[in-house]
């Protein structure tokens, strides 16, 4: 009885039901989130925050300033549409680039021990690796986490010690469950991270160069720089992007999670919540994260 067709599609039928009726009850929460912040600060302060709560539930149409952007998330209308960010809106680049050397320390004995290395993307597949990793026969693109979805590595933090205070000086993007992510981001000789979008314009990425061989790049909306020792920059991922090492030896960047300085104090605080709150409904109602 339960394999007949008719049968799966009511329960399938009543299984939408149930979430469209959980989806509506959580947008009236984010609303009701909405309101408060409102109530706080004024209608204006948060006009941006409504139109991309709309934009995400397709009652108002994403208009990219720049079609090659796409983010495969969540949109946030009217920030500044661009792949590469200026180093004077990140003041907090001085600090993190003076502690260089004490984060190489670290990050030499993490290499050395080759403990607590994972892959930075799981592939449940062989196939799902050559969708976003190529350039050899078996690419390695490895992290050693500091933060991962949100969630602190705690041992990995008292290990590097002087890296882990750098950090805390940093502002980094952070919404419970899903940001930051901060790691040591290793790719190994001939490995090509494949053109792939983030998922949201509201954060980041930034890089500071640890271990940068020649012939090693990234291209952010087809611009292309090359990494320097001892520098930062920060790019906006939800434009294709890839990255490669066609030399002979391992690259490393600290890879991390920021704001997008555009937004302000008040549009972080809704976005966190709406974020968080999206991410409870796809929890409860058995939804994949983004």
């Amino acid at each position: 009885m339960s394999d007949h067709p008719q049968h799966a599609y009511v329960h399938r039928a009543r299984a939408y039901r149930g979430i469209r009726h959980r989806l509506d009850a959580h947008v009236g929460r984010l609303r009701s989130k909405r309101t408060v912040l409102r109530e706080r600060h004024g209608d204006e302060a948060l006009r941006r925050v409504a139109d991309c709560l709309r934009i995400y539930l397709g009652e108002l149409p994403a208009q990219y300033p720049d079609p090659r952007q796409r983010p495969k998330f969540l949109f946030f209308p009217e920030l500044p549409s661009t792949t590469w960010f200026d180093r004077d809106l990140f003041p907090w680049y001085a600090a993190l680039e003076a502690d260089f050397a004490a984060i190489s320390e670290e990050l030499a004995a993490v290499l050395a021990a080759q403990h607590g290395i994972e892959p930075f993307l799981k592939f449940h597949k062989p196939e799902d690796v050559r969708s976003y990793l190529g350039g050899i026969e078996k690419p390695v693109w490895d992290a050693y986490f500091f933060y991962r979805h949100g969630e602190r590595y705690d041992a990995h933090h008292r290990d590097c010690p002087r890296t882990s205070a750098a950090l805390d000086a940093v502002p980094l993007c952070r919404i419970r469950e899903h940001a930051p992510e901060v790691c040591f981001s290793v790719l190994t000789p001939g490995t090509h991270i494949l053109k792939h979008r983030g998922v949201t314009n509201t954060r980041l990425v930034t890089h500071l160069a640890l271990i940068v061989p020649n012939n090693c790049a990234i291209s952010v909306g087809g611009e292309e720089r090359v990494w320097r020792e001892g520098e930062c920059f920060t790019f906006d991922d939800t434009f294709e992007h890839e990255a490669w090492n066609r030399s002979d030896s391992t690259r490393v960047v600290m890879l991390l999670d920021v704001w997008n300085p555009h937004l302000t104090a008040v549009e972080r605080e809704a976005v966190t919540a709406l974020v968080e709150g999206i991410g409870d409904f796809n929890t409860e109602s058995g939804v994949d994260r983004e």
